[in-house]
């Protein structure tokens, strides 16, 4: 799959389609995380492209935790997609943490600030908007005539001016079109909730929860093939891999015919038989 940080989404099945395609990806190991990150440190681009690609599911977990928030969720894949190439460039396998634990941060960064600009523009007039794209494609169309003089004339006339301007806003720009938009801003005439909040589901996990719930599952899907069927279909019950919700060792006895300590007994066991599988080794930490 080309490295791309655009995911070109028609329809849902285009959608479906590039999910099963991520969702194929085999996972890392730590230990192909930490040479990964050496490999890219030296400016290998191949392991760039092997690191992000391993790790794009996630992005889709975080991202599915802030849809209906004005942008559509191939949108907001494609920001969090960003973010995961900055954390793959600075991620630093001697701080001793998963990448995906570091990246989380950045991909949940770039999807907020990217629904934070289509907060400010929503709360723009029209007439504002279409000023500001008009103005913004007159800059981009005049500094491209500029620079194509410049090189041309090589006096680099222009640079002074371009200096004087180009950490703040452009001369061009009115003030409404700049004014920075901070999700820590209060929305409305009350100060109880601001921006982040707005932009949160409130009914959903926070995405480094529900990413982690994302991480375990893939973990037992991959390994619950060397198991018997019965402990099988008791982690596939706890843990909710083939339904819409996670069963409690209550209600898996009920459907055994089992009490709740001897269910929890067949968990236990199935996940210390995987202990010393290569994809099961990963579970250790869920065991208690």
């Amino acid at each position: 799959m080309k490295l791309t940080t655009k995911i070109q989404v028609r329809d849902d099945e285009s959608l479906d389609l590039y999910l099963k395609e991520i969702g194929d990806t085999e996972l890392l190991t730590p230990e192909d995380e930490e040479e990964l990150a050496r490999r890219i440190r030296d400016g290998d681009e191949k392991a760039l492209e092997t690191m992000i690609h391993a790790n794009l599911r996630f992005v889709v977990v975080v991202a599915k935790q802030y849809q209906n928030q004005g942008l559509a969720l191939s949108d907001l894949i494609s920001e969090g997609n960003i973010g995961l190439m900055k954390a793959a460039r600075r991620f630093d396998e001697k701080k001793g943490f998963k990448f995906i634990s570091y990246a989380v941060w950045w991909i949940r960064q770039a999807i907020l600030h990217a629904l934070a600009e289509q907060a400010r523009l929503i709360r723009l007039p029209v007439n504002k908007i279409e000023e500001l794209r008009r103005i913004e494609r007159t800059i981009k169309k005049r500094e491209a005539e500029m620079a194509q003089a410049g090189d041309a004339s090589g006096d680099g006339g222009d640079e002074g001016e371009e200096r004087s301007y180009g950490k703040g806003r452009h001369p061009a720009l009115p003030e409404w079109a700049s004014t920075p938009l901070s999700l820590d801003a209060p929305v409305g005439d009350q100060d109880a909730y601001t921006l982040m909040d707005r932009l949160r589901d409130q009914d959903s996990k926070m995405p480094d929860d529900a990413l982690q719930e994302e991480l375990l599952r893939t973990e037992v899907r991959r390994a619950v093939s060397n198991l018997t069927d019965r402990e099988s279909e008791v982690l596939n019950l706890y843990f909710g891999l083939n339904s819409d919700r996670a069963y409690t060792l209550e209600e898996i006895g009920v459907r055994f015919g089992l009490t709740r300590e001897r269910i929890r007994q067949i968990k236990q066991k199935a996940i210390n038989k995987l202990r010393h599988t290569r994809h099961g080794s990963r579970l250790a930490a869920y065991a208690d």
